[in-house]
């Protein structure tokens, strides 16, 4: 790139006086739903990224109060701003930059910036949706957000100047990400593997095939920062015709999110069409077949105390896998008990939770 980049992990020096650096344990909270604290992994060690906040970067307010929930964010979502790639590395840029994307978002009818955090080209990190750092900092609540469809209370946006279609994100940006992450991740208590891409929840571009071909070694330049396995959920692809456990999965995963559909274990035209009216509904691909995108925006973390048609998914997929736990949709201690039991069979985290990694280890 341009020779106008400064030397040093922070190209902008010291941050002002009104910057706040996330340091020191992480802040647990208590009382929180069981979806709220479902991955919790142990606090390590702090990390300190510079963050401007709203205040200093020149935020204007939000035009009515920001959504705070009780409960812990379980994943990171990764954008690009898909804006010409400045080779601006100044802070007056950076600062400029957040402004304008909160004039988009205003001007969109949203209450505040979209996202929680921003990264220009250069690695100036900056809050986005007011009290989004507040939030991270405490370790126990979210900003409700508006960066993707279906996920914005449960997942945390960080948007990356610049467009990376073709181009390779700056190593400055590239470093910020991670330790952006690595906070995100550490505050929170997340594993690396529940860092996403825009694309793997939206039918959209974002963050670029560039960036988004760099979430495997993000992911695990994190997990070597905070321990834990890198690799992501992979999904299997159902369409017209496949029969089994899958399917019903889907079926069981559609009732939850509001279908009618009768579970039968058979991907019919009835499943086609009501998968279709999902991916619609949460803006992914459209195509009635389930896929990466779907399977993401389907399933939710469950834990003790949980119950619906998704633990019912659960247990039928454990009982196709010979446990004898009842198909209730209650998850209670037993059903806790053969998803641990499951987790170990699958090397993983043996904790009785069903996050994103253990529900696609059942359904492939």
């Amino acid at each position: 790139m341009g020779s106008s980049r400064r030397s040093g992990r922070w190209p902008h020096g010291r941050p002002g006086r009104r910057s706040v650096l996330l340091g020191g344990a992480a802040v647990l909270g208590t009382g929180l739903s069981a979806a709220a604290a479902l991955h919790a992994v142990p606090a390590r060690a702090a990390v300190r990224p510079p963050i401007a906040g709203c205040d200093e970067w020149g935020a204007r307010p939000p035009t009515l109060p920001v959504t705070v929930y009780a409960a812990r964010p379980h994943k990171v979502i990764v954008h690009h701003t898909a804006s010409p790639n400045s080779e601006d590395d100044s802070q007056a840029h950076a600062y400029a930059l957040a402004r304008s994307i909160q004039d988009a978002h205003l001007g969109r009818g949203w209450i505040d910036s979209g996202q929680h955090f921003t990264i220009s080209r250069y690695g100036q990190v900056m809050e986005g949706r007011h009290r989004s750092l507040e939030t991270l900092f405490g370790g126990a609540a979210m900003v409700e957000s508006a960066h993707t469809t279906a996920q914005n209370t449960v997942a945390i946006g960080i948007e990356n100047e610049g467009t990376y279609d073709t181009a390779q994100p700056p190593s400055e940006l590239y470093a910020s990400l991670v330790e952006l992450c690595v906070a995100v991740c550490t505050r929170y208590g997340l594993r690396a593997y529940q860092i996403y891409g825009h694309r793997d929840f939206t039918d959209t571009d974002c963050p670029g095939d560039q960036l988004h071909d760099r979430l495997p070694r993000l992911r695990a330049d994190v997990a070597s920062r905070i321990g834990g396995s890198p690799v992501a959920p992979a999904w299997p692809t159902l369409t017209a015709g496949a029969r089994g456990e899958r399917v019903r999965s889907v079926q069981f995963l559609l009732r939850q999110h509001g279908s009618a559909l009768t579970v039968t274990g058979t991907y019919d035209t009835a499943t086609a069409q009501a998968v279709h009216s999902f991916q619609g509904a949460v803006k992914a691909r459209v195509d009635g077949v389930a896929g990466q995108q779907t399977w993401n925006q389907l399933v939710a973390p469950l834990a003790l105390g949980g119950s619906g048609e998704a633990v019912r998914a659960v247990q039928s997929q454990l009982a196709a896998y010979g446990s004898d736990v009842r198909v209730d949709g209650a998850f209670g201690p037993a059903t806790r008990s053969a998803v641990a039991s499951f987790q170990a069979g699958a090397s993983l985290p043996s904790d009785g939770v069903v996050d994103a990694r253990t529900w696609a280890a059942l359904v492939t």
